[in-house]
């Protein structure tokens, strides 16, 4: 399943890279997360792999984060591997204005078993929850 979503965040693109590209930050925009621990590679540039755990209601979801391409201030993909899951997610980053950014979001979900049937089912399900953590994303941001 491929979808691609779209916000305009009130920050100069610079602005919004620093704050992204912050692990310390994460906390503070993804509900839910529990941890974020490094594995191998150096941190923050491609090959990086760290395991990232998530509590979403009563589910604990691990899964493994790879750095694919870090070209930032434009570009900076992710391969994101859980039980039943592969997402790779192209995070763009464009100037509207000098005081506004285009973060576009590009996600490839593959699922097997029950995940398989859930983005059969359910696509709106994956599409909201993209949106729900880029609204909270340019929230925190634009209060930095």
């Amino acid at each position: 399943m491929k979808y691609t979503s779209v916000i305009e965040i009130e920050l100069p693109r610079e602005k919004v890279i620093a704050l992204f590209d912050n692990q310390d930050n994460l906390k503070k925009w993804q509900e839910g997360l529990e941890s974020f621990e490094h594995l191998s590679g150096e941190p923050g540039t491609v090959g990086a792999k760290s395991i990232i755990k998530y509590k979403m209601g009563k589910r604990n979801i691990e899964m493994t984060e790879t750095i694919l391409k870090k070209e930032l201030p434009n570009d900076y993909h992710f391969l994101f591997e859980a039980k039943g899951v592969w997402n790779e997610v192209k995070n763009s980053f464009s100037e509207i204005n000098p005081n506004q950014t285009k973060w576009t979001i590009e996600n490839d979900f593959r699922g097997k078993g029950m995940m398989a049937v859930m983005m059969f089912l359910m696509p709106s399900m994956f599409k909201k929850q993209t949106m729900k953590f880029m609204i909270s994303f340019k929230d925190f941001a634009e209060k930095s």
